[in-house]
């Protein structure tokens, strides 16, 4: 037989696990499409279509065409566009990622010192060499080789110097 908790062992709503919250990696560009283009090959993630909520706003008065570019033969946003992994959920009716995303937003400054934050993409050792030069042939360039007894990796800048790791 099982035993029903007193109302007094039963937790209340404030103490109650909150839920994850959901995120996404902001990254600050001169170009973010051509950052979105290069990071979507890079992860193998799709380029985010929001084609169909900026026509919703185009239509209703509440978004300029000023605000809009176009972008792979669809209307985008002109200073944002992310990029979601393909397995991940989407919000169908704003094209929005709902999952892993990274947003590119325009900023009028160039990057001018060291990130803060990285990404470290982990092809695996065997498959860092190959990787690298993939990357390179997309726009990457390699800042150095790491070699440590902690590991070894690749520092490596995307088109617009922001640092990135292959391990």
């Amino acid at each position: 037989m099982t035993e029903t908790p007193a109302a007094s062992e039963t937790p209340s709503a404030s103490e109650a696990v909150p839920a994850p919250v959901h995120w996404k990696v902001v990254v600050d560009s001169a170009d973010p499409h051509a950052q979105a283009d290069f990071w979507a090959a890079a992860l193998h993630y799709a380029v985010e279509d929001n084609s169909a909520l900026i026509e919703r706003l185009l239509e209703l008065g509440a978004l300029p065409g000023a605000a809009t570019v176009e972008f792979h033969g669809r209307p985008a946003f002109r200073d944002l566009i992310a990029v979601r992994h393909p397995a991940d959920p989407y919000d169908p009716d704003s094209g929005t990622g709902l999952g892993r995303r990274l947003l590119f937003q325009r900023v009028p400054e160039p990057k001018t010192v060291k990130n803060r934050l990285h990404l470290d993409l982990h092809p695996g050792a065997h498959l860092r060499a190959g990787e690298v030069e993939r990357l390179k042939a997309l726009g990457a360039s390699v800042v150095r080789e790491v070699n440590e007894p902690s590991g070894a990796w690749v520092v490596m800048k995307d088109p617009e110097g922001n640092e990135f790791c292959v391990n």
